[in-house]
């Protein structure tokens, strides 16, 4: 079975090109050192996805002949499996902006200061390793693994083209969808906009558990501690970097633990 996202590759230049045309007109453009960085981050995700996918799907699979129930493989097993799946994914990734280990895997998607849809493409090399975590829960609860992995990828496919400025607000999808607005909030450095609207497809976790935040002024985007630099092994790697050094000149194990998890804005 060919990865989603692999297949999608041609509507993800189609689009960035359209937007490169769209911005252009509007005095601006893509910044060819920006995303020169965003796409390796891409491509190098499709490398980590393609070796983890083995390991696991047969992950999954152990899990799944322990599952709890079987809600089946037919249109109401996909029609619990999105929320489920999406349920999931915003656990991670609230968890990956709140805790510092997790976050280094996280990073590297955050250190644009630019908005585009090459942005979406940077993603983390080692994004892939929590999901051993995070997503277990669905074998257990009968959905099949196949399913699993088809959902996680469309996830991502859907969470690209919110990553844009040419798309205002989408008036009452707002309240449910992961929008360009809310995502927009998500990517910003302004105070009143970290670790906000964390979810994937829907917004509706962030607003039950209080973590949405609307659009209200211009964001700024990046990191409250720029990395500095499009080398792209340092935009992958400089987090795990300052927690090692952390780590190193800790003087107590409680010091050293907090260098792993505790964050620091």
């Amino acid at each position: 079975m060919t990865e989603p996202t692999v297949l999608a590759v041609p509507f993800f230049v189609t689009t960035m090109a359209l937007e490169g045309w769209a911005l252009r007109r509007r005095g601006r453009g893509y910044e060819l050192k920006d995303t020169l960085a965003s796409l390796s981050g891409g491509l190098g995700s499709l490398v980590v996805n393609g070796l983890l996918a083995g390991a696991l799907l047969a992950w999954y699979r152990w899990l799944y002949e322990r599952r709890l129930c079987d809600p089946g493989g037919g249109w109401l097993a996909w029609a619990l499996l999105v929320p489920a799946e999406d349920a999931c994914y915003y656990w991670y990734h609230r968890a990956s902006h709140e805790l510092r280990l997790l976050w280094a895997t996280h990073v590297a998607h955050h250190s644009s200061e630019r908005y585009t849809l090459a942005t979406a493409l940077r993603q983390s090399w080692t994004a892939p390793l929590p999901h051993f975590v995070f997503w277990a829960p669905l074998p257990l609860l009968g959905f099949r693994p196949e399913h699993i992995m088809l959902m996680s990828s469309f996830s991502l496919i859907y969470q690209y083209w919110i990553h844009t400025e040419t798309i205002g607000r989408l008036g009452p999808l707002e309240w449910v969808m992961n929008t360009p607005s809310h995502h927009r909030v998500h990517h910003g450095s302004n105070p009143q906009y970290l670790d906000r609207n964390h979810g994937g497809i829907f917004i509706v976790w962030d607003r039950l558990l209080g973590t949405f935040e609307p659009e209200r002024e211009r964001v700024v985007y990046g990191l409250t501690k720029p990395v500095g630099s499009y080398h792209p092994v340092w935009i992958q790697a400089h987090e795990l970097v300052a927690i090692a050094r952390d780590v190193w000149r800790a003087r107590s194990l409680g010091a050293a633990a907090r260098a792993v998890w505790s964050m620091d804005r």
